[in-house]
């Protein structure tokens, strides 16, 4: 799945663009959602700043206030280095200052339509799911995650649970038939779970408990110990 933030500073343009996108992601069949909607372009950086958002949508100018939506991008790459950015804006001469900021695309407000956006949304999924290894399609509904987002995955009766930072996502699988299309950081740890090493916050040996950045906790098995621990002093998880 994966997380839009949509924000306008008028509250009409922002229902708008809401109604666009998911009308959009219907057309396209594309496995996404808006998670947040605001007029408020503080809250933009909160949220991002505690959630897993994959693109934020963002208006360039906020009428009165002396921060551009441009400020926020330059912040928003601080928290999120990989989020993408699509600006709106009723003014073509800021266009080329949006494309330093690595934008994905920018909309002109009075020129967007639903066979446009469907353009926009076509491109940035063939970057998302071709130009990186960070999402994964687990079944054959085309339900997507975003792994970086994954804690560990398990395997319990004849499900797959892949653990997340807010959500858990249930399947039918096996561990043996995902791992190839695991990312390297993905390390088996125990006959029932695969560890996602950059999401360790603490690894407990006298009890060989696995500590993640949600709380959540998993366990290593007596015969995963010594190969899970060298990747773990390969990867350099806590440098």
């Amino acid at each position: 799945m994966i997380n839009f933030v949509i924000c306008d500073d008028e509250i009409h343009m922002l229902d708008k663009l809401c109604n666009l996108f998911e009308r959009a992601f219907v057309k396209i069949d594309f496995d996404a959602k808006i998670i947040m909607r605001t007029t408020n372009h503080e809250d933009v950086l909160s949220y991002v700043a505690s959630h897993d958002v994959n693109v934020v949508v963002l208006d360039i100018e906020f009428k009165g206030s002396h921060t551009s939506g441009l400020d926020i991008a330059n912040k928003i790459r601080k928290i999120n280095k990989d989020c993408y950015i699509i600006f709106t804006t009723s003014h073509y001469e800021y266009v080329m200052q949006a494309f330093h900021l690595k934008t994905f695309d920018y909309l002109i407000k009075n020129a967007i339509t639903l066979d446009l956006l469907c353009e926009t949304l076509s491109r940035l999924a063939e970057d998302i799911f071709f130009s990186k290894n960070n999402f994964l399609k687990i079944d054959t509904k085309g339900t997507l995650i975003d792994l970086n987002s994954i804690q560990f995955i398990e395997k319990r009766g004849l499900k797959i649970i892949y653990h997340g930072f807010h959500e858990d996502f249930e399947v039918y699988s096996t561990l043996s038939s995902i791992k190839d299309k695991l990312p390297e950081n993905f390390v088996r740890c125990h006959k029932s779970f695969i560890a996602n090493v950059h999401n360790i916050v603490n690894i407990s040996f006298s009890t060989n408990i696995i500590y993640f950045k949600n709380n959540s906790s998993c366990y290593i098995g007596p015969a995963y110990k010594k190969s899970f621990m060298e990747r773990i002093n390969y990867e350099s998880v806590f440098e």
